[in-house]
């Protein structure tokens, strides 16, 4: 038992003392790694003439009004206000079909003609009720009946698209119109055809859908984060991946109520002029809104901003001459002015013109040169 108690102290002492060099090579390493950080000059000092020869400027971090853009992803709808879904007003069978998906239709032009008997019933009833107000004598309740009846047929076909001349022309000649002239409600394109020339169709079916491509609808989908920051009226550019470089306007009309639950996100709705009809519903496009929340951030000319050793600086004004190398961490540039997010305070002056002229001097401290 003691045999191997001294064994297994032996094999001890053994692995520390080859650990020892390890842990002494490691910690001379950090140290040489941080007297080489304490060696590298954070400021340079430059006389007169090198100021002027450098041309050096410097100029002032300014707080300065700036709106965020905010970037949603989306697509594009039809307008439902220039949208017409159309359905048989009656039934009854299509004897002649005059437009076809895709073709270009105008508000009021005769899209089929329809058989149908009830259509003719109606105006048998039209005419009916208008020969027996001519024959009634002074009684004004058989009058006002006899009116009630006319009335009612001229609704009644009315409500089957009947127009006002047509009706003044069934009253004046007494003759009956053999079909029914379906119309187009709007101007538009047909984008869905659901009929045939010789089709019987029921009260209610679907016929047409037609949409009017003059201007549609961008449903944008607002993250929660930044929902804070978007109000109706937000302005809006957007870009679609069919056209790239180009770029549509428009403002936010409406947004939402409800957070989508397994997206987080809330709909947001633009409308954009189309009158070339380049946009296509169903067309994904991105979205950059502008913020309605102004806010003030810092902010420095470009110029000031230079890169060393892998980093974002700029050098501050710290003396007549003198110029301290600042680590700074950036944001969004604006109008030539680079937003400052971390690093600077307000007022601080910074190198600007000759900047760079500031970095290859340091550059050179550093390296031991005069």
């Amino acid at each position: 038992m003691k045999k191997t108690n001294l064994i297994l102290c032996a094999g001890v002492i053994l692995v520390i003392g080859l650990s020892l060099p390890g842990c002494r090579n490691h910690s001379a390493q950090e140290t040489k790694a941080e007297a080489a950080a304490e060696s590298t000059p954070s400021s340079i000092r430059l006389t007169p003439e090198a100021v002027k020869t450098a041309g050096i400027q410097t100029a002032e971090a300014k707080l300065r009004p700036v709106v965020r853009t905010i970037r949603a992803p989306g697509e594009l709808i039809f307008n439902p206000r220039k949208l017409a879904h159309m359905t048989a007003r009656t039934s009854g069978r299509i004897e002649q079909l005059f437009a076809y998906q895709g073709d270009k239709v105008y508000k009021d032009q005769t899209l089929l003609s329809l058989y149908s008997k009830d259509f003719l019933s109606l105006q048998a009833e039209l005419l009916q009720a208008l020969e027996q107000s001519k024959r009634l004598g002074a009684e004004q309740t058989e009058q006002r009946t006899a009116q009630s009846l006319l009335d009612s047929a001229r609704n009644r076909l009315r409500l089957l698209d009947a127009t006002p001349e047509e009706l003044s022309e069934i009253e004046k000649t007494g003759t009956i119109r053999s079909m029914l002239s379906v119309r187009a409600p709007i101007t538009g394109n047909i984008i869905e055809s659901l009929v045939n020339a010789g089709d019987f169709v029921e009260f209610g079916v679907d016929l047409f859908k037609i949409a009017d491509l003059s201007t549609v609808w961008v449903d944008i989908h607002i993250f929660e984060k930044d929902l804070a920051r978007v109000r109706i009226g937000c302005e809006a550019v957007i870009r679609v991946g069919a056209y790239p470089g180009r770029e549509f306007k428009g403002r936010i009309f409406q947004v939402g109520n409800v957070v989508d639950e397994k997206t987080r996100t809330v709909e947001g709705r633009i409308e954009l002029l189309n009158p070339e009809g380049q946009l296509k519903p169903g067309m994904y496009i991105d979205a950059d809104i502008l913020s309605s929340v102004e806010a003030n951030s810092l902010f420095v000319p470009g110029a000031a901003v230079q890169d060393y050793q892998n980093k974002k600086v700029v050098f501050v004004r710290t003396g007549e001459n003198t110029f301290a190398l600042r680590q700074i961490e950036r944001g969004i540039s604006l109008d030539g002015f680079v937003e400052i997010l971390k690093g600077l305070k307000e007022h601080e002056l910074v190198a600007t013109n000759g900047s760079f002229f500031l970095k290859s001097a340091l550059l050179k401290k550093s390296l031991g040169e005069e």
